[in-house]
């Protein structure tokens, strides 16, 4: 064993989590790099939690306000990602569930215009089922692109229907 002791360790990752939100999974990642046992890790998550240094749904709030506003990430990936870090499915939906829907349409029509512009096709169906994969690509969910990408291009229905 290193000269890292349980009280070291807990120094440090509270340390980080007064800096930046870090979900469980995180901490215990960079706990179990040291050389402390398990009970010692769960100890000091227990022990980082019960004094609010790691919470794990301010940790979700972040994470989505983050990921919405700077990578322009819809709730699937969002979802997604989450899911990786173990956050439990109950504080993802409920969160993700916050999410005002006109500012999130309005998010997605502006991610598609910016990137039909740089998008070649040689057909209207071609830019459409490109603008599409990418905003799928970005985690979107299937109605909110179609109804974006009808405004944007106005195809008709049969051609923009992929639900």
């Amino acid at each position: 064993m290193s000269n890292t002791t349980e009280t070291t360790i807990l120094q440090r990752m509270a340390a980080l989590c007064s800096v930046k939100e870090y979900c469980i999974r995180d901490i215990r990642q960079k706990i179990k790099a040291t050389d402390l046992t398990d009970e010692a890790c769960e100890r000091i998550i227990h022990r980082l939690c019960s004094e609010k240094f790691i919470d794990e749904e301010r940790y979700t709030r972040a994470f989505v306000k983050d990921k919405l506003r700077f990578s322009k990430w819809g709730r699937v990936k969002i979802k997604y990602e989450l899911r990786g870090k173990e956050v439990p499915s109950s504080l993802i939906e409920n969160i993700l569930n916050e999410i005002d829907e006109t500012a999130y349409k309005t998010m997605l029509k502006e991610i598609l215009i910016q990137k039909k512009k740089s998008t070649k096709g040689k057909t209207a169906q071609e830019v459409f089922v490109k603008l599409y994969r990418f905003a799928a690509g970005r985690g979107f969910e299937s109605p909110f692109i179609s109804a974006c990408l009808k405004e944007i291009l106005n195809t008709d229905t049969d051609e923009a229907d992929f639900d």
